[in-house]
């Protein structure tokens, strides 16, 4: 009898259909038009954006003067050709400083979709696609001093670049994840849950959890690292899916009672969801630490003003506290 496929297995599968949808739809039609492609391609899933992260670049390749390109990959270029120049820097640096070669960056933008599967926090599909510019990014050898090691030359530490660009904008597949899935690998990789365990947790039994769907709120910024036995770990940081800054928090340390009731009511009215405030004093940092002590004073004081699910988490949280 065959096993069931599993959300690895599905998720490849679907990739094919995703790329395809990148290369079809120019950056000029905008994220609504990968929207709208997504749900002719991949009916049977919903997928909706939810947040555009922007305002990083990676390394990009290398041009010749006349605009000839040399590779699409600078690092691996430079590794490889100081290799054979037998690892001496100077030489490397004397061999190609008249020759005006072009570094490239990639310049990028994260769209996120997400495609609601059930009734759980983490059974759900995200979708990272990227918008990709190429642009020009400096003169290599071109800096005083020269470079002394690999690092300097293909990403010096400065702040002009040029920018001019390098062909058009296009979209490509960054990873498409399901949550619940990629949370199961991370909690195998230690024997505790990790932080975004936790916050998950929370978020299920919390009013929040109770009033919408966790992918309404957040997306997971994913990371990996290789430990010093070569293994591949597996990070998970929850960002508010908001265009511009968290909402303000408008209570100063010693405000109590009504008066900090009306502002986390405030808050969360602004965020758009109950029990806004505990998950971005854990987050984004604008709800102060001193407010979840705070609630529990006024607690205990007869002065109560969460739902009793909500006060008990704020309780945990205050007996064995966690950030991310």
């Amino acid at each position: 009898m065959n096993a069931l496929p599993t959300w690895t297995d599905r998720t490849k599968a679907l990739e094919p259909a995703i790329t395809e949808v990148c290369t079809i739809v120019p950056v000029s039609a905008g994220p609504g038009a990968l929207a709208r492609e997504l749900g002719k391609r991949i009916p049977e899933y919903s997928f909706r954006r939810i947040l555009c992260r922007g305002g990083w670049y990676r390394l990009g390749g290398v041009l010749k003067a006349s605009g000839e390109r040399i590779s699409d990959d600078l690092e691996r270029w430079a590794e490889e050709t100081l290799d054979h120049l037998g690892g001496d820097m100077d030489v490397f640096c004397e061999e190609y400083a008249d020759q005006k070669l072009m570094a490239t960056r990639r310049v990028g933008r994260t769209h996120y979709f997400v495609a609601q599967l059930g009734d759980q926090p983490t059974d759900y599909l995200q979708l990272e696609i990227e918008d990709l510019q190429e642009t020009h990014s400096h003169i290599l050898f071109g800096q005083t001093p020269a470079p002394s090691q690999i690092e300097e030359l293909v990403d010096p530490d400065h702040t002009h670049h040029h920018s001019q660009p390098v062909g058009l904008p296009y979209y490509t597949l960054r990873r498409l994840i399901h949550v619940g899935d990629l949370l199961a690998r991370i909690r195998d990789q230690q024997p505790e849950p990790q932080a975004i365990h936790r916050f998950v947790e929370d978020w299920g039994k919390s009013s929040a959890g109770h009033a919408t769907a966790f992918s309404n709120h957040w997306v997971l910024a994913l990371r990996e690292h290789l430990d010093r036995f070569r293994q591949t770990h597996l990070h998970a940081h929850p960002v508010p899916a908001i265009d511009g800054e968290a909402p303000a928090f408008k209570a100063r340390e010693g405000t109590r009672e009504l008066a900090l009731h009306d502002a986390l009511v405030s808050f969360d009215r602004a965020a758009g969801y109950p029990f806004a405030w505990y998950f971005h004093m854990l987050t984004t940092k604008v709800v102060p630490h001193w407010v979840a002590r705070t609630v529990v004073e006024d607690v205990l004081a007869g002065f109560a003003y969460l739902p009793r699910r909500d006060e008990d988490i704020v309780r945990r949280w205050l007996h064995k506290p966690y950030a991310l």
